[in-house]
């Protein structure tokens, strides 16, 4: 018995051995072929790159006071971006990583800023009190009667020191903060003292300050070689060299010298 033909295919050839194609026999002559897919773009990387150099730049200013933690929480948002979009994981997370350490290290160092300067006004504030009330308290001198009295050779008397100005006065006040509590170099404290930026003494009453603070300038430099050491894994060539550099901390050569020596004890 004949299968009947199914209508609207042609018959297939019983001695062709492809299977039959419900869309009908190739052409004579050709061959079928399958376009090949077209190739995946290349995979952008701008967030993972930016990241990464915001973090970079951020790891080197974490020991600024509030700049370090900007710049190290862009790091991190451009690096939580840059894998969400599924860019350079290898430039994301090393990114993301030197922003999260300088975002820390910034936020450590504002802290001890911050309280470092409500120190200084609080002792700023209760000298004045004190030498308010001391003038209050002292009596006026009264007049005595003058007796004649032969006079006699005596030595001259020895001039009396200058009193010491009142802006001189507070900016040793604050030389004692920044030298003892920060551990800043004898030319940092100068240049803090007299920065637009920073406390807006004049030269005179900051020199005056430098040259009458009492401070152990070796035991400054080794303290920060240890922070840098500690905070930022650096080698002991690199910790000298920011220990010197008029860009760091500005240091003498014996200082630095001093802190390498120690930096083990």
């Amino acid at each position: 018995m004949s299968t009947p033909e199914q209508p609207g295919y042609p018959p297939q050839d019983p001695n062709d051995a492809r299977p039959a194609s419900p869309y009908g026999a190739p052409a004579a002559g050709t061959t079928a072929t399958m376009t090949p897919p077209p190739p995946y773009g290349t995979q952008p990387k701008g967030l993972a790159i930016a990241a990464l150099v915001v973090g970079i730049v951020a790891f080197l200013s974490g020991l600024v006071p509030v700049v370090g933690l900007i710049l190290g929480a862009a790091a991190v948002v451009l690096g939580i971006l840059a894998l969400r979009r599924a860019q350079s994981k290898g430039f994301a997370i090393t990114g993301l990583s030197l922003g999260a350490v300088a975002a820390v290290t910034s936020l450590f160092v504002t802290i001890t800023f911050a309280a470092a300067i409500g120190s200084v006004s609080s002792s700023v504030e209760r000298a004045t009190v004190e030498a308010t009330a001391e003038a209050e308290a002292a009596p006026a001198p009264t007049p005595e009667a003058s007796e004649p009295t032969v006079e006699e050779t005596s030595p001259a008397a020895e001039p009396e020191s200058p009193a010491v100005p009142a802006e001189s006065a507070t900016a040793l006040v604050k030389a004692e903060t920044y030298a003892n509590s920060l551990d800043m170099s004898k030319a940092g404290l100068y240049e803090q003292l007299t920065s637009e930026y920073g406390e807006q003494f004049t030269p005179e009453a900051a020199q005056y300050a430098v040259d009458n603070v009492q401070a152990d300038w070796n035991a400054n430099a080794l303290a920060k070689a240890k922070t840098y050491r500690e905070m930022a894994a650096m080698s002991p060539a690199a910790i000298r060299d920011q220990l010197t550099s008029e860009y760091g901390e500005r240091f003498t050569a014996e200082e630095a010298d001093y802190a390498i020596a120690h930096l083990d004890d």
